[in-house]
């Protein structure tokens, strides 16, 4: 079995102290795991309302004066907005946590978010108040991110800590399972709408519909993270695993290599991440193969598929290692880039193969992508930098991609989209390798 970044022993700490720490602060793996995927859930269905949105609702209700295609790229520039904020959202909400208490930083962060994505429902559109209603989804968009940055519980480091060395790659993909349940769901809900009103009706009101649910989710989504988090036992747990937020800018000083190290590592699939999500639904519906309903249930089954990826990827990290891992499931995708132009420009089967495939894919590279290099870091900088690393992981992969591979590829064709991928993939691999030089000095 191949050496990964989990699997080593963790820095700072001999056996004596890691047998010491697990006498003090038992917590179980699998009740931490349930936290995380509840509290992710409800952030990823948040962003995935907006990014269909994108495609379906907005080129029409704040971008009448555009062509389709410029609204989805208008729309697509709006999007990338929150991932640019999201660090900022990180180093506030850590200076909020230092004052008072992750449990007040937790939920004011996500009552910002459930009320940000809430606000949208209420925005009228361009034809009513012009330019500003782009200017508060904007707004809205923005503070998105800066509720998502401040929304780190750090139960995926504590996950990581209470977890047997051979299950780490299990316990690893368990959290992930959150992205493919809140594109499940945003996309069940905008299909359910798409589906039962006429045009005028879900463009006029039905659309709003799944922004004004993100609140009630997220108010769930806090107290199941609450119930953790602010109890005795997961206090200490993190307390004693010096999980607490430290200076953002002390970090970077100290080991801001790491953190732009683990954001490369998982590139390939944060660069797949919304090109089998968002991208094809915008590329398809401006042709003319199939209904936009029809993407939408391909797109759920692909979920599913995605989940499934997931499972698999924690079974094989636990054999191979997460590193091998995530180095397989990038020569993977860079194979699968090659055959997107034929798949995305081919007919509904050959769409549809696409979406399918790139989620299994999706989900064998993203079930290993979650704090990729956080074993790296000094114990006391985990917490902020496993923080950090997700940030311009997203950031550096994911933010710009529906915008980059429409706006090219409408212009130069697929063959773009098969260059972003590629160069996701150089990105991981390279990453990896330069990890694993480190690994074998040290």
């Amino acid at each position: 079995m191949s050496t990964t970044f989990e699997d080593q022993r963790e820095p700072g700490f001999s056996h004596e102290d890691i047998g010491r720490i697990h006498a003090h602060a038992k917590v179980a793996p699998g009740e931490i795991a349930i936290g995380v995927v509840i509290g992710r859930t409800s952030e990823y269905f948040d962003f995935f309302v907006f990014g269909i949105a994108c495609v379906l609702v907005f080129p029409s209700v704040f971008f009448p004066f555009a062509s389709r295609l410029d609204g989805m790229l208008f729309s697509f520039a709006i999007f990338s907005l929150a991932f640019i904020a999201r660090p900022i959202g990180t180093t506030l909400f850590m200076s909020f946590q230092r004052r008072w208490s992750r449990g007040t930083k937790l939920t004011i962060a996500l009552f910002l978010l459930g009320s940000a994505t809430a606000g949208m429902a209420f925005l009228p559109g361009y034809a009513v108040i012009g330019r500003w209603a782009i200017g508060l989804l904007t707004f809205f968009r923005f503070l998105q991110g800066i509720a998502l940055g401040g929304s780190w519980d750090g139960l995926p480091s504590l996950l990581a800590f209470n977890t047997q060395p051979e299950k780490r790659g299990w316990y690893a993909m368990l959290g992930q399972l959150s992205a493919p349940i809140g594109f499940l769901i945003a996309s069940a809900l905008f299909l359910f709408l798409h589906e039962e009103l006429n045009q005028d009706d879900f463009i006029d009101w039905g659309w709003r519909y799944p922004f004004f649910v993100a609140f009630a989710i997220n108010v769930v989504a806090l107290f199941a993270r609450l119930r953790l988090v602010v109890t005795e036992e997961y206090t200490r747990a993190m307390e004693e695993r010096e999980l607490e937020p430290i200076g953002i800018f002390d970090m970077l000083q100290r080991q801001g290599y790491n953190v732009f190290l683990g954001a490369f590592a998982a590139l390939a699939s944060y660069a797949l991440f919304h090109l089998v999500s968002i991208f094809p639904l915008s590329w398809i519906s401006l042709g003319t193969t199939q209904s936009v309903n029809e993407v939408l249930v391909v797109q759920i089954v692909g979920a599913i598929v995605g989940i499934l990826g997931i499972i698999a990827s924690g079974i094989i990290a636990d054999r191979i290692g997460r590193r091998t891992t995530l180095g397989t499931a990038a020569m993977l995708i860079g194979v699968f880039a090659l055959f997107t132009p034929w798949l995305l420009d081919g007919n509904k089967a050959a769409q549809d193969a696409f979406i399918l495939i790139g989620f299994l894919l999706l989900g064998l590279s993203y079930g290993q992508a979650a704090g990729s290099v956080t074993s790296n870091f000094e114990i006391r900088l985990r917490y902020t930098g496993a923080a950090l690393t997700s940030d311009f992981a997203w950031l550096i992969g994911a933010a710009f991609a529906p915008l980059v591979a429409l706006g090219l590829s409408s212009r130069f064709g697929l063959v773009a989209v098969s260059v972003y991928l590629l160069s996701g993939v150089a990105c991981t691999l390279i990453a990896l390798r330069v990890n694993r030089a480190l690994a074998d000095r040290e």
